[in-house]
């Protein structure tokens, strides 16, 4: 999406989403001066399976969509659970990868905090289940994805309740970003539920990367208002990536931190390419 003569930006959706994410961030997208490419990860949307698979597996398959393309140097850019994806290409991908900007990421989860205080009731059901992991948790996720297959503008507020301060809820007053938000959950269900699994399974094991080593430029965007990734994640992937630039805004939530301030993410992403 956007200019294919532009600067090239990989997106990395959220957990869940798939491709069709990326179209709640139309106002960048259509910039006229970057140009988005976007994969569901694997396990979502039309993506196979791919069992067993930690972080710093997504780097293998940013590399060949971007070859595919003919696309060389780029930005990363992920949005929640994209968050440590986009950190693993600039872990591992650099110097192609020079830049990563994080929106609401998740921290690595032997931190020096409690990685779900903070979180609304969803999550905290969710991850509490995902540690012990077996047939309950996996149950649970059954029965959670078939919903979300389901969601549509009518009812992703329902479905997502607990989790939505006001600043979110605010956001998706209007109809058409939470169809946008909406069908990017929805498309990630079109063949299984796998993909949110392996993600949730993903962020509670070793990243297959050290956060605190990369070398590239890293900005993180993060609020305080936040129900989904409490702001303590943004805080410390802010003091531990080395050069990491904090873009805390204290009001935001989830979706807000994004949808609120496009201006200033589409000017940190086009800053990678100034030389």
């Amino acid at each position: 999406m956007g200019n294919p003569a532009g600067d090239t930006v990989f997106f990395h959706h959220g957990t869940p989403g798939s491709t069709k994410t990326l179209l709640a961030f139309e106002p960048l997208t259509g910039s006229g001066k970057l140009f988005f490419v976007t994969t569901s990860r694997a396990g979502y949307g039309a993506s196979t399976r791919r069992e067993g698979r930690n972080i710093a597996a997504v780097v293998d398959d940013t590399r060949s969509a971007l070859d595919a393309l003919g696309r060389e140097s780029y930005v990363a850019l992920g949005w929640s659970g994209g968050g440590p994806h986009a950190l693993a290409c600039a872990a591992l991908d650099a110097p192609r990868c020079l830049k990563a900007v994080t929106l609401a990421s998740v921290a690595p989860t032997d931190v020096d905090f409690d990685w779900t205080e903070g979180m609304g009731p969803e999550n905290l059901e969710e991850f509490a289940l995902a540690k012990e992991g077996g047939p309950a948790y996996e149950a649970y996720m059954e029965a959670t994805c078939a919903f979300m297959a389901e969601v549509d503008e009518d009812n992703v507020i329902e479905m997502m309740a607990g989790l939505l301060p006001d600043a979110d809820r605010e956001v998706l007053e209007d109809d058409h970003d939470r169809e946008l938000f909406a069908t990017g959950i929805r498309y990630g269900f079109v063949h299984d539920w796998r993909g949110y699994f392996d993600d949730n399974v993903a962020f509670l094991l070793p990243w297959g990367f050290d956060p605190t080593t990369i070398d590239v430029p890293v900005v993180v965007y993060f609020g305080d208002a936040d129900l989904m990734v409490p702001p303590t994640h943004g805080s410390w992937l802010s003091k531990n990536v080395p050069n990491a630039v904090a873009r805390r805004h204290a009001p935001e939530g989830h979706l807000s931190i994004f949808l609120r301030h496009l201006d200033e993410i589409a000017s940190d992403l086009a800053s990678a390419f100034v030389s």
